[in-house]
């Protein structure tokens, strides 16, 4: 690939498996990818169904002969063609079921990849695509978007650098309420793979959130779980997966840690929510207001740090995430395109053979989604022990 100062001289060039008609993980993927102009979506395994997929394409100015009937046909096709015409990477936005068969097939075919989360259908794949990561040098990032907001970044610098002092408790929450009632029983095509053991996985809310509220709160604060004892609930009958849960989690510092998940609290859209509990401070973080950031110290007033760019508080990779002066919001999509953003930066460092950033990347990696597998294997096996607590501890986890 030619390059100049530095940098690729072209937008890389992506694939995208899934986000057919009725998606919505998909558009978001495909509108994150290209948000800061360095990529371009240019190929497409768009739905399992080959007619859908093939239908589907237009939608996202995908070219006929760059509309794949799937995600098999697309990683051989591409892979024939020159380099200077082939995808850069593929992007998975499909049910959980079928991430490692997708990933696998990228990978083998030189592909790096960006893969929704959770990551795998279980913990046994997850290891396995650890592994194959690991043997082809690809960059494989996973989309815990929520690492991706300027204020997230704010807090795991501030906490690193010791302001909070010491952390001894932390409460992470995702609270929803749109599976209060048996949506998937309807043609709701999101309740009902979510919903469905055989696509979803061992977990149902808590495998869909719950992973979410816990990486949140491992990648705040950087520290080490060692136990878990969990309790899951499936409150509306006939539902085969949890829509509720609650997890204590003993941490290797001698903390404490929190993660509640629940699908069933009426009114409630997608509130994920964050409390840090340290001996000199404590913050307080919410996904549905992303652009202020609350601390707070005994006897002090409470101070609202604020997603500002320029200020002089501001820590430097909170600011390289902003996009925007202060004032003007910036959420969902710009965090979700600032995985993509600095994935993008190992992406052309391997494309000019240059050694580039596995393990402790700013971005979620391989070994964050195996570590995520293993949260949810864990927390249910110790649901089916009566919240017996069992080890949390992951061989590969990063602080």
């Amino acid at each position: 690939m030619e390059t100049t100062n530095g940098a690729l001289n072209r937008k890389l060039r992506m694939g995208l498996a899934g986000g057919g008609q009725g998606s919505f993980i998909g558009r978001v993927h495909a509108t994150a990818a290209v948000l800061d102009n360095r990529a371009a979506l240019i190929a497409g395994a768009l739905s399992s169904n080959p007619a859908k997929a093939k239908s589907s394409a237009p939608s996202y100015d995908i070219a006929d002969n760059r509309a794949y009937g799937s995600f098999q046909e697309m990683m051989q096709q591409e892979a024939a063609l020159p380099a200077e015409q082939r995808i850069d990477f593929v992007s998975v936005a499909t049910p959980n079921h079928t991430h490692f068969e997708i990933a696998k097939c990228a990978l083998e075919h030189g592909f790096n990849v960006i893969c929704d989360k959770p990551m795998t259908y279980d913990f046994a794949q997850a290891e396995e695509l650890v592994q194959l990561v690991e043997k082809s040098g690809a960059v494989f990032a996973v989309s815990h978007n929520y690492t991706g907001y300027p204020l997230v970044r704010q807090a795991r610098e501030m906490i690193q650098a010791g302001e909070l002092g010491e952390i001894q408790a932390i409460r992470s929450n995702y609270i929803q309420g749109w599976l209060r009632t048996r949506l998937e029983t309807s043609e709701q095509k999101q309740a009902a793979w979510r919903t469905d053991p055989s696509k979803s996985g061992a977990a149902g809310g808590f495998g869909d959130i719950g992973t979410h509220a816990y990486n949140l709160g491992r990648y705040m604060t950087g520290l080490l779980p060692e136990q878990v004892s969990c309790h899951l609930k499936t409150f509306e009958t006939g539902r085969a997966l949890d829509d509720y849960g609650h997890a204590v989690i003993r941490l290797e510092n001698g903390g404490l840690m929190t993660v509640t998940a629940s699908q069933i609290s009426h009114g409630r859209e997608n509130d994920l929510f964050i409390e840090v509990d340290g001996t000199k401070k404590s913050l307080a973080w919410r996904q549905e207001e992303p652009n202020a950031m609350w601390i707070r110290e005994n006897g002090k007033p409470h101070q609202i740090y604020t997603r500002d760019p320029n200020a002089p508080f501001t820590k430097p990779l909170a600011a390289a995430s902003c996009r925007l002066p202060s004032g003007h919001p910036e959420a969902f999509f710009e965090a979700f395109a600032n995985v993509y953003r600095f994935a993008y930066d190992a992406m052309i460092q391997r494309s000019q053979g240059e050694r580039f950033e596995t393990r402790d990347t700013i971005y979620p990696n391989v070994y964050d989604g195996a570590e995520g597998m293993y949260f949810i294997q864990q927390c249910v096996a110790s649901n089916k022990e009566n919240g017996a607590w069992l080890p949390l501890k992951y061989a590969g986890a990063r602080r």
